[in-house]
């Protein structure tokens, strides 16, 4: 049987899958079954931050496979605690606590569980502030009940009532909405400071500082997701640090949550909490069997130490640059802008600029997937970001070479669609 009768045969049909089966990959390049050479700018949604097989990351994996690979976190992880200081030193470099797991959705649970604990613990049992977390429209923040309740997009939430309760979706980037909608009951803002799933729509600096004003007036938390747009993905390691690095504002959140990228293949989600807010969740209120094993420290430390190590948020920075100057001289009818920081970005797809594309108006297919579908076609992975939004996130240290690559295939895309 092939691959994709495999899967046909065996696997839960929960995915739409390209009929693809790749089977090695080397950097920024990834090989079919067949021996088909693509050029991945999807990068398993933003997780091979170094690409494919980056080979320290390889290197550690194997030789800590062959020391230790589960320890329970009822005892003293080395590894995990070595992975804990660089998040803490480093990437926030700000006093606080981190709490591993296994994937985004799970740490985003965990940013929502500690936002209503530390509320129980100020209030107690019988004056509970109600537990609403406020979120944004167009928002992701995972596949488990916790994270469709609490994201901004109706498609997500069809089936599953009856849902986790207490949460209220504002528009994203709009401030008064926003200070109407927190208030006493409020136990913490959510948001994305990059908006992934929704289409790649980035805060505005003056939507975070409304944020920040409303999370000191009425003593909830500002938690930020970057399960997607951290991690260096931005071209600093916070994302939000990238929103606010022209606008002369500093903002901090309370805590954060990461994972994607985090262990650049390797499944690890994580939260970062402020000190003053990580006694919440204390011995018996949350856990992980899986969370921080010493491989998958070991993995994201080795991914984390290279990008430090070798300027790939400075290569960030330049290959955003690179593709922006090109974009820019592009006049196709189908783009209708370019969106996002760093190599989070995303193509704006105008449909009725396709119209008269072959295959398009029967197609069925949304905009953003018929676009998609000519990319593979010319042999670069991308990935849809709602209807009408093409993805790209190549890896962070992907090369100038690799871009105009990347480019040039788009282009010849868009002059066969218009």
């Amino acid at each position: 049987m092939t691959t994709a009768e495999l899967t046909e045969r065996y696997l839960l049909g929960n995915y739409a899958r390209f009929p693809l089966a790749f089977s090695r990959g080397e950097g920024s390049r990834i090989w079919t079954e067949d021996g088909d050479e693509y050029l991945d700018f999807a990068t398993g949604i933003a997780v091979c931050a170094l690409g494919h097989c980056p080979p320290a990351m390889s290197e550690a994996i194997a030789e800590q496979a062959r020391r230790l690979i589960h320890c329970s976190n009822l005892y003293h992880i080395r590894e995990q605690a070595e992975l804990a200081r660089f998040v803490v030193e480093t990437i926030l470099e700000r006093a606080g606590r981190v709490f591993f797991c296994n994937s985004g959705a799970e740490a985003n649970d965990a940013l929502i569980k500690l936002a209503r604990k530390r509320a129980y613990d100020r209030a107690g049992a019988t004056a509970s502030r109600g537990g609403q977390v406020v979120t944004c429209q167009r928002s992701f923040h995972g596949r488990t009940l916790g994270g469709i309740a609490a994201t901004g997009q109706e498609k997500v939430k069809i089936g599953f009532d009856p849902l986790l309760p207490g949460f209220l979706h504002v528009p994203f980037n709009d401030p008064e909405t926003l200070r109407e909608a927190v208030g006493p009951e409020t136990v913490a803002i959510l948001l994305e400071p990059v908006q992934g799933e929704g289409g790649i729509h980035v805060a505005t600096p003056d939507y975070l500082a409304t944020a920040a004003a409303l999370r000191d007036e009425f003593d909830c938390l500002l938690l930020f997701d970057e399960v997607q747009c951290g991690a260096g993905r931005t071209g600093d390691w916070c994302g939000w640090r990238t929103v606010l690095r022209d606008s002369g504002q500093s903002i901090e959140p309370d805590a954060v949550s990461w994972a994607k990228g985090l262990g650049g293949g390797f499944p690890i989600g994580a939260i970062w909490v402020a000190e003053e807010h990580a006694g919440a969740l204390g011995p018996g209120t949350h856990g992980s069997t899986f969370g921080g094993t010493p491989l998958a420290s070991v993995a994201a430390l080795a991914v984390l130490e290279e990008i430090e190590r070798d300027g790939v948020l400075e290569n960030v920075r330049q290959q955003e640059q690179r593709i922006r100057e090109r974009v820019d001289t592009w006049r196709s009818p189908v783009i209708t802008g370019l969106r996002g920081l760093g190599l989070m970005l995303g193509f704006g797809v105008n449909g009725d600029a396709l119209s008269d594309t072959p295959g398009f108006r029967d197609g069925g297919k949304t905009p953003a997937l018929f676009v998609v579908e000519k990319l593979i076609d010319r042999r670069l992975l991308a990935v849809p970001a709602g209807s009408d939004t093409v993805r790209w996130l190549p890896p962070l240290n992907v090369t100038a070479e690799e871009v105009d690559s990347a480019l040039d295939r788009f282009e010849a895309v868009l002059a066969e669609c218009s």
